[in-house]
């Protein structure tokens, strides 16, 4: 499933990059105005009527190809991973807090420290 994952996302990287290259080639709106004076680009490769067709058709074309392979790619990438909680990773203790786990002693709290009188006496304050 991998390799076929990476020709799809190679696929989709060739799809894009062509897609690019198109909308590029594209002439805008104000193109036409010159052609209309004189200049005659718009009659050399694709015919009397221009790119204006062949061009928009190919851009539909890829586009829809590059939208089904996104869906495709998206849908291959959310079977391949493996969705885990954060709380799955976390070693958690056999015992809750607070569980009943059968003892029937309290846990023994440590004595406060006890005070000899081995250690110097405290200075008094001075006024």
């Amino acid at each position: 499933m991998s390799m076929m994952f990476s020709v799809l996302l190679a696929v989709h990287l060739v799809l894009a990059l062509l897609l690019i290259g198109i909308i590029l080639l594209q002439q805008g709106k104000g193109a036409t105005a010159g052609a209309a004076f004189g200049s005659g680009a718009s009659a050399t490769v694709f015919g009397a009527r221009g790119s204006a067709s062949f061009l928009s058709r190919t851009t539909a074309i890829l586009a829809t190809l590059f939208l089904l392979n996104s869906l495709l790619l998206a849908n291959l990438y959310g079977a391949r991973v493996d969705s885990k909680s954060l709380l799955d990773t976390v070693d958690l203790p056999t015992t809750a807090v607070g569980a009943d786990t059968g003892v029937t002693e309290t846990p023994a709290v440590p004595a406060a420290p006890v005070l000899t009188d081995d250690l110097p006496p405290v200075p008094a304050e001075k006024p």
